[in-house]
């Protein structure tokens, strides 16, 4: 976000876990993953990051490239807002209510 009175640039949440993610040099996977409604504005900058560039560009025109042990998961309710260009970079799953019920869990475990 960037703070028109004071001229600076803080990181919000998400690029802040990416930039740290970025810094790591462990080769576990490192997962991001996002819980909650898709919004338009946010959810249309990520996709340079869901395309072959895997490069976060953020609003004060640095770019974050991420490598190959990043790995991102939406959970969302629906996707009215989100463009085809952004679901065509995404792998979908869909599940039913009555496919979340506690006897599913029982039953895999």
């Amino acid at each position: 976000e960037f703070n028109e009175l004071t001229q600076e640039w803080t990181d919000g949440l998400g690029s802040k876990i990416m930039r740290g993610f970025v810094n790591e040099e462990t080769p576990e996977y490192k997962w991001t993953v996002f819980d909650g409604p898709v919004d338009a504005i946010w959810i249309e900058n990520m996709n340079t990051v869901l395309d072959d560039n895997m490069t976060l560009c953020l609003a004060n025109g640095e770019r974050v490239k991420l490598n190959w042990t990043m790995r991102m998961l939406f959970e969302v309710q629906d996707l009215r807002v989100a463009s085809p260009a952004t679901v065509s970079r995404c792998g979908m799953v869909y599940l039913t209510p009555s496919d979340l019920g506690w006897d599913n869990y029982v039953k895999t475990w």
